[in-house]
């Protein structure tokens, strides 16, 4: 092997790499600015910026079956575009299987791996509910859904470190389904009409809505007429994007984010004036930005959080359901991790939502 080699440039390529270097620079200072006093704020936008990278950089599981199960890891390697589909006719979307302790195929063939483990796609950055605590360095995932998903993974494989999880941006938590890269998402993924045409839900685990979060001097007052001409973020492909394609009030909605966390960010560079999300992680961002707040006296939607899986994985809906029903009722299950994570942003809940199941 030979030598280093020293790179040769033109002139004029000095003067190009010269100045972009200099732009980069310039960002980063406003950038870091802008965020010191943040606090653990924008240590959590870094893990955000990351996670669009670890979607594909984390590695694969080698075995007989795939998280697709059918011993193929192609759908690993791709995500697929969710085509968008109609509902009209849809009554009851939170409706689900109605839960069984039996395995079927889908589960025995996640047994069946050389590496049984249950693949999970979370969230990274979402405060209380899926992140690396920046406290910690560089911590294990935790939060309410990632105690759902260790549940989960304890009762379909009787250990609760048999997971493997994913970070999933937004937009790509269905196309990471269909395409096999997960075997479901614990994600605070709403249950609405057009997503089960594409995918299966669990029952109802956890009841919220959209809400608008501004700045405490903003004179926005909620999701109305006072976002007119005001900059709002959303994450692309989020119920709370769909909701400002419908109605926006004459509010500019242009800006979309892979992460929800991406959204506050902004907020806090002053490049938008408001952001619409669930309340639920709403009320985590405030809580780590003292200088935010939610608007409106409550959620201008009521949604439920599911489970997300194959459409044609039965048997692993139902066991999922199976396990959220004696999650719902043990004391160190959903209470417990209630109290841990959500309550002192949320306050007192009177308890999970009651499960629906189809007929």
């Amino acid at each position: 092997m030979g030598g280093p080699r020293t790179m040769r440039t033109r002139p004029d390529e000095k003067e190009q790499h010269t100045a972009a270097a200099t732009r980069r620079a310039t960002i980063r200072r406003r950038g870091l600015a802008a965020l010191r006093g943040w606090g653990g704020v924008a240590s959590m936008a870094l893990a955000c910026v990351l996670a669009a990278t670890l979607v594909l950089a984390l590695p694969k599981l080698r075995g007989d079956n795939g998280p697709g199960g059918d011993g193929s890891s192609a759908g690993e390697d791709r995500l697929t575009q969710a085509a968008p589909a109609r509902a009209d006719d849809c009554q009851s979307p939170e409706s689900s299987l109605r839960p069984s302790g039996k395995d079927g195929t889908t589960i025995e063939k996640i047994k069946q791996r050389k590496v049984k483990k249950l693949i999970v796609g979370v969230d990274q950055n979402s405060y209380r509910w899926g992140y690396r605590d920046p406290n910690k360095g560089v911590g294990k995932l935790e939060g309410f859904d990632i105690d759902l998903a260790h549940e989960i993974a304890e009762r379909l494989l009787g250990d609760r470190d048999a997971v493997v999880f994913r970070a999933i941006p937004t937009n790509q938590r269905i196309p990471a389904i269909q395409g096999g890269q997960v075997d479901m998402v614990v994600r605070t993924m709403t249950i609405n009409c057009d997503r089960i045409k594409d995918v299966a839900f669990s029952t109802a685990y956890f009841e919220t809505g959209q809400q608008v979060l501004a700045p405490k001097t903003s004179d926005i007052t909620g999701y109305n007429e006072t976002l007119k001409g005001k900059k709002v973020c959303s994450a692309a492909g989020s119920t709370a994007e769909s909701a400002l394609k419908e109605k926006s009030f004459g509010a500019d909605i242009r800006t979309t984010v892979p992460n929800q966390l991406d959204c506050l960010v902004r907020l806090q560079l002053g490049e938008v004036d408001a952001v619409v999300t669930d309340s639920a992680l709403a009320a985590g961002q405030a809580a780590q930005d003292p200088t935010v707040e939610l608007k409106g006296k409550e959620p201008f939607t009521t949604e439920y959080y599911g489970v997300a899986m194959k459409k044609d994985a039965d048997d692993l809906v139902r066991r999922v359901n199976d396990v959220l029903d004696d999650y719902r009722k043990d004391k160190d299950g959903w209470r417990a991790s209630y109290e841990r994570w959500l309550a002192a942003d949320l306050g007192d809940s009177a308890g999970p939502p009651n499960p629906k199941y189809k007929d």
